[in-house]
């Protein structure tokens, strides 16, 4: 029982101690889905950001967030139903290699075990970027997921339009 608890420290110390993310999100809006007398209420959250490794990409996420007072104090167990879409909002210039499912952006959506994770890989033989958000725990994961792709295209005048078959490590 003392090792359980010992390795339980250690889990929560990493989540307080990891380094935060490369970007955070920008909140672009949210709407109320239930109401709460005397605390915030339950909501769904639209969020973008920018793919770290590939410019001219952008992704925008939707997902609950729980009010009351569990909600306001950060530790409501957060739903998995998040879903996502993502464009190209610009010529895509890849800034370094990627392995696929690469992840993009990771947040923690739980007190210690669950992640929302974005990830990204290349359908090759299209030239698309594909990109999936899913939530994991260690012990069971989850089959909730969404997946968006971006076409790469040409954009304004230039003909230059990369390949990202290219930027794929391995």
């Amino acid at each position: 029982m003392r090792t359980l608890a010992c390795a339980l420290a250690v889990l929560v110390l990493a989540g307080v101690t990891a380094p935060a993310a490369a970007q955070e999100p920008d909140r672009i809006f949210g709407k109320s889905t239930v109401w709460r007398p005397l605390t915030p209420d339950d909501k769904l959250v639209v969020y973008g950001l920018d793919d770290p490794a590939v410019e001219g990409v952008a992704c925008h996420y939707t997902t609950p967030e729980r009010g009351g007072i569990k909600g306001t104090l950060g530790v409501a167990k957060e739903v998995s139903d998040i879903s996502l879409a993502c464009r190209q909002v610009g010529p895509v210039r890849f800034k370094e290699k990627f392995e696929q499912g690469d992840v993009v952006f990771s947040e923690r959506r739980s007190l210690i075990f669950k992640r929302m994770r974005i990830v990204r890989g290349c359908d090759a033989k299209r030239n698309v970027l594909v990109y999936m958000v899913y939530s994991d725990r260690p012990i069971e994961g989850s089959p909730k997921n969404s997946t968006s792709s971006v076409p790469i295209m040409p954009w304004g005048a230039s003909s230059d339009m990369p390949r990202c078959g290219d930027w794929v490590k391995g």
